[in-house]
């Protein structure tokens, strides 16, 4: 056992071995930062084949296990940092955050109690107050950081169905839930996170409790949809729970027009939740602020940083305009957030969490604002907003690319358009440049729907690609698009 040190501690033993395995692992990392490959072009059953498991009785050792990560994972791994893969809201990450991950990792806080995570839990908080100041929030620390989107959505909808109930006299968390449920809605655009849903049916409410709302040209929520579909519920006999607008959807990265929604909802005391997991970003930025006019308005924001504040995933973070709302989900157990401590003013942050265990990733963003300073920031979020707007131009010119939508944040919609071919076939076409693109290793390119029509999508997070990178990029799809529709 003392020959493979599996334990991190301040022994000299440990503390020799734990250098040895970092510098392996990073000397790996570089050399494959170095490869110009986006991608080894290995298929799904290739891989099944490939990967094998080596549980041995005596175990291999540090440097085999890590020399066998390093063959059989890094080296498959797709570079997301690479100019040509655009597929996802997928970021490539902030050497900070690397750094920051080396921090986290050694020290292994666990952000449930203060006593697991000391300076951890009030630099988050301090973190917290500092990003509701940047929404319009009121002073205060009511918020969370979370595993990502999905998480913050479903905390924002649990507490407006807990708060919904509340306000009829009836407690969700000591009785459960009561009453006709299929009564029960939600309304978000059509374009909203799956996440909704989802979350839902976690609640015991199901699909059939979400509406789906209109939404126009650009994506975005119709407001007088939205209206008619409060008028028809109400006729129904339904009640709305909550409305959930959305701050930058998956492809278009259209922006619901949060103040209208907003100023709807508050005649009728319906929560609202914004999921700003993407649009957030430019909370930071100084050419586009404006577009978030109205998050302010929202009882409770989702935000992530492992998309286009460029944190390693996972990092995001769900905030509470009215922190009189923790209260629906607070419970104290004696061994983490005791009466006594709360008497004492000691901050145990499980009561503000759906999870118990969880990782510092607040350390990341914190970490990444005092490196690179908010005009840094703002400039390399921005810098995905423009781009796209210089790769629309570009695209709308050329005879064999069509523009699907006109770009909103960092996104672009668009399809290789043959010279003939019937909707069905010039789909299809669209949906095969983007796997074999990504099967030849050479580029990632996201396949999406725009109203129900196949398109390509590029998602163009990254700060250190340009213009001409994109232009490699289409002319790529285009010889490809050639290619297949000559086949």
């Amino acid at each position: 056992m003392s020959d493979l040190n599996p334990i991190l501690s301040g022994s000299a033993q440990s503390i020799a071995a734990y250098q040895e395995a970092i510098e392996q692992s990073t000397q790996a990392v570089v050399q494959w930062l170095k490869q110009p490959e986006m991608y080894q072009g290995k298929t799904v059953a290739e891989l099944r084949e490939r990967i094998n498991l080596e549980f041995t009785s005596q175990g291999l050792g540090n440097q085999a296990a890590i020399e066998r990560a390093v063959e059989y994972f890094l080296k498959d791994s797709l570079s997301v940092h690479h100019p040509q893969c655009v597929a996802h809201l997928h970021c490539p990450s902030l050497v900070i955050s690397q750094a920051a991950e080396v921090l986290i990792n050694a020290t292994n806080q666990s952000m449930d109690s203060w006593d697991q995570s000391p300076s951890a839990t009030i630099i988050e908080m301090k973190l917290i107050e500092w990003l509701r100041a940047q929404v319009g929030y009121p002073a205060g620390d009511a918020g969370v950081f979370t595993s990502g989107g999905t998480q913050s959505n479903l905390m924002g909808l649990m507490l407006a169905r807990d708060a919904f109930f509340a306000r009829q006299g009836h407690s969700v968390q000591q009785h459960g839930l009561t009453g006709n449920l299929s009564k029960i809605k939600v309304l978000c655009s059509e374009n909203a996170h799956f996440s909704v849903q989802k979350n839902m049916a976690l609640m015991g409410l199901g699909y059939q409790s979400v509406t789906l709302v209109k939404t126009d040209a650009f994506s975005r929520m119709d407001v007088n949809d939205l209206a008619q579909k409060l008028a028809e519920a109400k006729a129904n006999g339904e009640q709305v729970m909550a409305i959930v607008a959305t701050a930058g959807t998956t492809d278009a990265g259209a922006i619901d027009p949060l103040a209208d929604i907003a100023a709807l909802a508050a005649e009728q005391q319906i929560w609202v939740h914004v999921d700003a997991a993407w649009g957030g970003a430019l909370l930071l930025s100084e050419k586009y602020r404006h577009f978030l006019n109205g998050l302010e308005l929202a009882d409770s924001v989702t935000l992530d940083f492992h998309k286009q504040f460029f944190q390693t995933i996972s990092c995001g973070a769900f905030l509470l305009k009215d922190a009189r709302h923790y209260q629906l989900m607070r419970y104290q157990a004696a061994y983490l957030n005791s009466d006594f401590d709360e008497e004492q003013g000691v901050p145990n942050l499980v009561s503000k969490s759906l999870q118990t265990t969880r990782r510092f990733d607040a350390l990341k963003l914190w970490m990444g604002l005092e490196a690179l300073g908010k005009k840094q920031y703002a400039e390399i979020i921005d810098n995905g907003v423009t781009l796209a707007q210089q790769v629309a131009q570009f695209v709308a010119e050329q005879p064999q690319l069509e523009l699907v939508m006109q770009p909103q944040l960092a996104s672009v919609l668009f399809r290789f358009r043959p010279e003939k071919g019937d909707t069905a076939r010039v789909a299809l076409l669209n949906q095969r440049i983007g796997d074999a693109l990504l099967a030849s290793g050479s580029a990632n390119v996201g396949v999406t729907e725009a109203d129900g029509v196949t398109c390509l999508k590029l998602t163009l997070l990254n700060p250190t690609v340009c213009l001409e990178d994109v232009k490699v990029l289409l002319a790529s799809v285009v010889a490809c698009g050639q290619q297949l529709q000559n086949a």
